[in-house]
């Protein structure tokens, strides 16, 4: 696997390049906003996975965080913050973070979480087939998903760019239509270890993922108040 980790702190790359040596990765380091940028910009598909601190230098992690989800809106990427503020957190998952992790964090930990990111990322890329040949393993009255290509459609029209936690989390939610999960069953379904994040983290993947289903057609992720989410298109309208 390569791996950007995009860190300040020499002593944490340090530490983290020998776990990386011992899972017989290739990692480079960006120590600035600035170099990260210019990092990405000169190789977008370079790097299987991304870490990013948010106490950066030159240029702050949110706003290097919204530019590489500009060049490449499915790169699995990690937040490494020591920031406490909860705002601070969710603010970093709706730019388009997979996940985040708290400073100071266990080495064994963040390799645990990088390993299961990828996973799902190696599940199966998007191509190109036509929808109307597909086999699709999950479908609806106006939505279609393959979960080994990673295709999905509603109303015909794909919607693209899922990042592996937003695809995860549509299929938990369109595998059982009507079914309204909880954001603590969606924390434990969708992160499939300890996840110590609190339930905004859920809040902050399903506002990301409405807007790319808003794209292609009506919305389908319903909100119940005071209990948690569904998907439903058995009421919806085509566009």
């Amino acid at each position: 696997m390569k791996v950007l980790m995009i860190e300040d702190n020499r002593s944490v790359c340090e530490m983290m390049s020998m776990f990386f040596k011992k899972e017989k990765w290739h990692v480079d380091f960006a120590y600035d906003g600035q170099e990260a940028l210019n990092m990405f910009k000169a190789n977008p598909n370079g790097w299987d996975i991304i870490t990013l601190d948010l106490n950066l230098p030159k240029v702050d992690g949110m706003q290097v965080a919204a530019k590489i989800r500009e060049q490449s809106p499915t790169v699995p990427l990690i937040i490494l913050t020591a920031r406490d503020s909860e705002s601070d957190q969710v603010l970093g998952l709706e730019i388009g973070a997979d996940e985040y992790v708290t400073k100071p964090f266990s080495p064994l930990t963040l390799v645990a979480r990088m390993k299961a990111l990828h996973r799902r990322a190696q599940m199966g890329a998007p191509t190109t087939t036509n929808n109307s040949t597909s086999t699709f393993d999950i479908t609806t009255d106006h939505f279609k998903m393959n979960t080994k290509t990673r295709e999905v459609y509603l109303d015909g029209q794909p919607i693209s760019d899922l990042t592996p936690k937003e695809f995860d989390l549509l299929k938990t939610l369109a595998s059982k239509p009507r079914q309204v999960f909880t954001r603590a069953q969606l924390l434990q379904l969708v992160w499939d270890y300890e996840y110590l994040g609190d339930e905004r983290t859920v809040d902050a993947h399903i506002k990301k993922l409405r807007q790319k289903i808003e794209v292609a057609g009506p919305q389908v992720i319903q909100t119940v108040w005071g209990v948690g989410y569904k998907f439903d298109d058995s009421g919806v309208s085509s566009k």
